[in-house]
């Protein structure tokens, strides 16, 4: 049972981690290029920025969901049952 818990904490961690580090690197390349059309062609910035901000609020939902999922497995965590249901406790 503790192995399942442990296990678990761990890939809820691997998860957070992930998600964010995938946002993380998303929004910076995301602005980046916002940067560099912005340079090459300023008379396009409004509908860049438009654009950017819709791209910028669906990164966000990556990481929110990737924190749902998480604390699914940190409070209703399925694989205990699974397990209690194999060990017929």
């Amino acid at each position: 049972m503790e192995t399942v818990i442990a296990s678990t904490a761990i890939a809820v961690a691997l998860i957070l981690g992930m998600a964010a580090l995938a946002v993380g690197l998303g929004m910076g390349l995301l602005g980046g290029r916002f940067l560099e059309g912005c340079a090459r062609q300023p008379e396009l910035a409004n509908m860049l920025t438009t654009k950017m901000f819709l791209v910028v609020a669906l990164l966000d939902a990556v990481a929110m969901i990737g924190v749902g999922i998480a604390l699914f497995f940190s409070f209703a965590n399925p694989f205990i049952g699974q397990l209690q249901a194999a060990i017929g406790g």
